[in-house]
């Protein structure tokens, strides 16, 4: 993006700021003239006046015009950083899953347990004894499906009465331990990047979902996802989520423009189509909904393509931000258009530093966003 792009979206860079809108993580960061500090989108600092701030596309430029990094945010932390006392906190949950800890042990430690649930909260969205528990149960249920006497994981687990083992394996999983064999699990990560959180789901079927932990509707296809599948959603370790983690740190480091994740099935007979395809969408190329219609033998469907674009919850990875309007326009992304026109320039620069003697097929020169 041009310096003269950047600086005629400050209106809309300051009205994101101003409701701390998190699907502008990784787009700008904003100075403050008054204070001569810099800050991400969502800092949660008092708002300046608008003639007051002015926008940069990174931290370095904020750095070379003169300001200092934010405290509070940590603008410098691109993708994000662990936090050390989350990272502790989950390290001693994976050290110690059959010894929970209470507040009483983290004040033994030195940590103060509301500070603990707080930050825990505001890097994983769920609380640190929720976390606890759903890590210790799906260890439990590892444990009952390799044949471990179910006494010896009761107590392996920390539970003290079998009655309040099989009231919390049933309240998770649905069912109760002796059943455990029939029961199915997706797996959940947090991924960081630099344009916030995504969330991944995945196990042995492949991967069910990866999207932005703040997307519109995102909760709501969780929800519709566990009840079809009757899958229990724990957080933990699968093959599948490091390959997704890793793919998708390759992707925003600018070494990796396609995927190679192993798809779970999802979807109707028309969505799958239409997903695969986004798939045939070259990186750094874009389709409209009217193209992906013909290309699959149904032009009249336009709409209907529309709407399986938007329940793919599989971004990035089978490519939704790649489809566009067919006036050229920027219109229907779930993580925010902001974002998707960061993807698009990404991919561009991308296929540019791979064949720079070649032109780029898609241009982002006169593409307008709208709502």
């Amino acid at each position: 993006m041009s310096t003269q792009q950047f600086t005629g979206r400050a209106g809309e860079f300051f009205r994101a700021l101003q409701c701390r809108d998190s699907s502008y993580e990784g787009i700008f960061v904003v100075g403050v003239k008054t204070t001569g500090i810099f800050c991400r989108p969502t800092c949660s600092a008092r708002k300046p006046l608008r003639a007051n701030v002015e926008f940069f596309p990174s931290a370095h430029e904020a750095l070379y015009a003169g300001f200092r990094p934010c405290l509070r945010c940590k603008p410098m932390n691109i993708g994000r950083e662990v936090p050390p006392l989350v990272e502790e906190l989950r390290r001693q949950v994976e050290d110690g899953l059959s010894d929970p800890l209470r507040d009483r042990d983290l004040m033994r430690k030195g940590i103060d347990p509301s500070t603990a649930r707080r930050q825990f909260q505001r890097y994983f969205g769920m609380s640190f004894h929720a976390y606890q528990r759903a890590r210790r149960m799906g260890s439990a249920l590892a444990a009952v499906r390799k044949g471990t006497n179910l006494l010896d994981t009761q107590l392996a687990h920390g539970f003290e009465s079998s009655s309040g083992f099989r009231e919390a394996f049933a309240k998770l999983f649905g069912t109760v331990p002796s059943q455990a064999n029939g029961v199915h699990c997706l797996f959940a990560r947090w991924i960081e990047t630099p344009l916030g959180a995504i969330l991944a789901l995945a196990n042995d079927s492949g991967l069910f979902v990866l999207d932005w932990v703040d997307r519109r509707g995102l909760e709501r296809e969780i929800l519709r996802l566990r009840n079809k599948t009757k899958f229990a959603i724990v957080p933990g370790d699968h093959l599948v989520l490091d390959q997704a983690s890793r793919e998708i740190g390759e992707y925003f480091r600018g070494t990796r423009a396609e995927f190679s994740l192993p798809f779970a099935p999802r979807g109707t007979e028309f969505q799958r189509r239409v997903w695969d395809a986004l798939l045939e969408i070259p990186p750094a190329e874009t389709r409209s909904y009217a193209e992906i219609a013909k290309s699959i033998g149904a032009p009249k469907a336009v709409r209907a393509v529309a709407r399986a674009n938007g329940d793919n919850f599989r971004g990035i990875v089978i490519p939704c931000h790649r489809v566009i309007g067919s006036d050229g326009s920027l219109i229907g992304y779930g993580g925010g258009l902001a974002r998707k026109k960061w993807l698009l320039e990404h991919e561009r620069s991308m296929a540019a530093a791979a064949a720079p003697s070649q032109p780029v097929k898609a241009s982002m020169d006169g593409i307008e966003c709208r709502d």
